[in-house]
């Protein structure tokens, strides 16, 4: 291989461990943001869990993530508005990527 196939790979390497990363930061987003509107749904343990994974799963819906808030906002109802929702994702995207990067 010369080196600019090297370097071409470790480019490579690198896009696709980055992508992956940021698909796992925001699931765990997506998770911790279920865990907080379970909270304040009065959900606990495997209730708020299983409301937790729902709310990951409603991100597959289509691009972007304002499938995952409108999915919030619609359980939520008056108890949280979408643009409170998007600054508790931003807020919990940190989060999720210090967790990450504490597990590595």
């Amino acid at each position: 291989m010369s080196t600019f196939d090297d370097r071409e790979h470790a480019f490579e390497a690198k896009f696709a461990h980055d992508a992956e990363m940021q698909f796992k930061a925001e699931a765990r987003r997506n998770k911790l943001l279920g865990l907080w509107a379970a909270e304040k749904l009065g959900k606990t343990g495997e209730e708020a869990e299983a409301y937790a994974r729902e709310v990951v799963k409603a991100d597959f819906e289509e691009a972007g993530h304002e499938d995952v808030v409108r999915k919030v906002a619609g359980d939520l109802g008056n108890l949280a508005m979408p643009e409170e929702i998007r600054a508790k994702m931003a807020d919990l995207l940190a989060v999720a990527k210090g967790q990450l990067l504490e597990e590595s």
